[in-house]
């Protein structure tokens, strides 16, 4: 079987940044063990796989589509990069016509629709709630050692840990940040934590963008030692911004070695839209 295959970096508009995903098109059913394979041989954070939901489908005029993503390790329930991703080529390389795409998930219904500067994604918005910080003493020592945290946040929906850090840090001490990943899994087994936000508060005054907060995100515990950028961490990040900057449109910028930006709107139904680009830097045939 032959499968059309594209690599593409989301969350930029420039190539070799943002985070990169491939994107699988199913013209017909894929063996069940086959998805993992191939995100394994992809070798990316994510791979998404796009099916026709009806035999009479196609992928220039349907605007309905199954959608799945795996890490090397396992399927995951939420990926905004790869959903970023898979929207990118159903729009610019299949010229799909319509103007919002509906994708079935994990996560329920999820809708991404063209915006004259990038593709917009409505996406879930979960809260974070206090977290005990003896709790998860031993977890953020050996994480991030005697950088001072500011705030602990759990987010049961999506099972994030959220730290945010001092607010006497800036950007390049984030970026820099030394973090300690690789025994986090043995650490945590209980499957409580499945991924680690550090965030920081943007930095006021001329700064060209301006970013209202600044993020890294680490998942271990699915193979991923460090996440380039992450818009299914930014369905926790935007409702506890949001809630401390009394904002509902922000800016953010996750700080990782690649860089990503996203243009965040809370909705008036409870969601959020995750705005953001994406450039296409490969396309071709995978032979299964």
């Amino acid at each position: 079987m032959k499968l059309p295959i594209f690599i593409a970096d989301a969350f930029t508009a420039t190539a070799f940044r943002g985070n990169p995903a491939a994107v699988c098109l199913l013209e017909n059913a894929l063996a069940e063990d086959a998805h993992q394979q191939i995100a394994r041989e992809m070798n990316l954070s994510e791979t998404a796989f796009v099916r026709k939901l009806q035999p009479s489908d196609n992928f220039t005029q349907s605007s309905r589509f199954g959608l799945r993503w795996f890490t090397p390790e396992s399927e995951v329930p939420l990926c905004g990069h790869a959903t970023l991703a898979s929207a990118a080529v159903l729009f610019h390389k299949i010229k799909n016509t319509n103007s919002t795409l509906t994708f079935t998930t994990m996560s329920g219904e999820l809708k991404a629709r063209r915006a004259e500067d990038g593709i917009v994604l409505d996406f879930p918005l979960y809260p974070a709630f206090p977290q005990d910080f003896h709790e998860v003493e031993d977890l953020i020592k050996t994480a991030i050692g005697d950088t001072v945290v500011q705030d602990i946040r759990y987010s049961p929906d999506t099972r994030k840990l959220l730290l945010r850090l001092s607010d006497s840090y800036d950007r390049s001490f984030l970026e820099t940040l030394r973090v300690n990943t690789e025994p986090l899994p043995r650490m945590e087994k209980t499957g409580r934590v499945k991924g680690l936000i550090l965030t920081l508060r943007g930095e006021p005054g001329g700064q060209t963008p301006h970013y209202d907060f600044y993020s890294r995100y680490f998942a271990p515990w699915i193979g991923l030692p460090e996440d380039p950028v992450t818009g299914a961490a930014h369905t926790v990040l935007s409702s506890y911004w949001s809630q401390q900057l009394g904002k509902r449109e922000m800016r953010a910028f996750q700080c990782s070695r690649r860089g990503g930006e996203l243009d965040i709107a809370l909705r008036p139904d409870g969601r959020v839209d995750l705005k953001g680009g994406a450039a296409i830097v490969l396309e071709g045939t995978l032979t299964v």
